[in-house]
């Protein structure tokens, strides 16, 4: 027997899987951007509220997700590892002030949500690509996992911020007490090498949904 709980998980892990938040998932299935959000799963009264079988038609349509595979995540695959939600953020908006603390952690008001297999990181937070700056690593409309607490080696794919304000996807190729090298994603743009005193934080990208 389905159960509230387990329906509603297998849409997170739907929408996780297109990596889009439950809202973005709605969207693009032609339906209200409510309709799967977390305030619509009970109703004023308190009693659960199930989705309908037109909507999650729509959904698997929308992401070209097969009948079975939706049985799958009903029945807790992809690792049946547990789903919880990360802040979403446009990799645009990321430069602008009050997304983020000092420490590079999510901070403030205008973060989205996206349903993502639990991470050992409870700041791990989630930006959405936009334009061609970063193919072919990462195109547009990709949405990357970052974690500040993951530790970061060379060769790791790290989005930095400056001290400047800029925030960037690169490569780490070098790190030490003068200068820390990165390396672009992009053969057109140029590596960057900046002082440690000027990068404010570095976080490690953790997993990208291409």
């Amino acid at each position: 027997m389905l159960t509230h709980a387990q329906v509603w998980s297998a849409i997170d892990r739907l929408a996780a899987r297109a990596g889009l938040s439950a809202s973005g998932l709605a969207r693009r299935s032609g339906l209200d951007p409510t309709t799967f959000n977390k305030s619509k799963r009970v109703t004023s009264a308190g009693r659960p509220r199930w989705p309908s079988t037109e909507s999650i038609s729509k959904a698997l349509a929308a992401t070209g997700t097969p009948v079975e595979v939706f049985v799958g995540l009903l029945q807790g695959a992809d690792g049946g590892a547990p789903v919880r939600s990360v802040p979403l953020l446009g990799f645009a908006e990321a430069g602008s002030g009050g997304y983020f603390d000092d420490g590079g952690f999510p901070a403030g008001t205008g973060w989205d949500e996206i349903a993502f297999p639990a991470v050992n990181d409870d700041h791990a937070y989630a930006l959405k690509i936009s334009g061609q700056s970063m193919e072919p690593a990462y195109r547009h409309g990709d949405v990357i996992i970052v974690s500040p607490a993951a530790p970061i080696r060379r060769g790791d794919r790290i989005v930095v911020r400056t001290r400047a304000g800029e925030v960037m996807a690169k490569e780490l190729k070098r790190s030490s007490a003068k200068s820390i090298e990165l390396k672009s994603l992009n053969a057109q743009h140029s590596d960057r090498t900046f002082a440690p005193a000027d990068v404010l934080w570095m976080a490690r990208i953790l997993w990208s949904s291409q």
